[in-house]
């Protein structure tokens, strides 16, 4: 697991017995994050992929260097996702090669 930010704390927040109080800790600004690492697909093929993973992860931008399984994606929806891509590509592509 890798963290996907980090959060600069002047200090960690404490229970009354003195253990880290995880509730209390700040959620890291994820719309920064999302925004600054988007990269709009460039050509037709990329937008028909884009297209394919908005609707199947229920999303509303999906940039290319996006991580399936990052964005929410599962090995259910890698088989729909390997059929969605046989359909419109008429390629074979297995499920093994999403998760590589």
């Amino acid at each position: 697991m890798i963290p996907r930010a980090y959060v600069v704390l002047a200090s960690l927040p404490l229970t009354p017995n003195g253990k880290v109080d995880r509730r209390a800790l700040p959620a890291p600004d994820t719309l920064t994050l999302d925004k600054q690492d988007y990269v709009p697909p460039r050509t037709q093929i990329e937008e028909l992929l884009v297209e394919i993973w908005v609707k199947l992860l229920g999303k509303e931008q999906v940039g290319i260097h996006d991580n399936f399984f990052e964005l929410g994606g599962h090995s259910l929806l890698a088989t729909q996702l390997t059929s969605r891509i046989r359909d419109a590509f008429q390629i074979d592509l297995a499920v093994r090669n999403l998760f590589e």
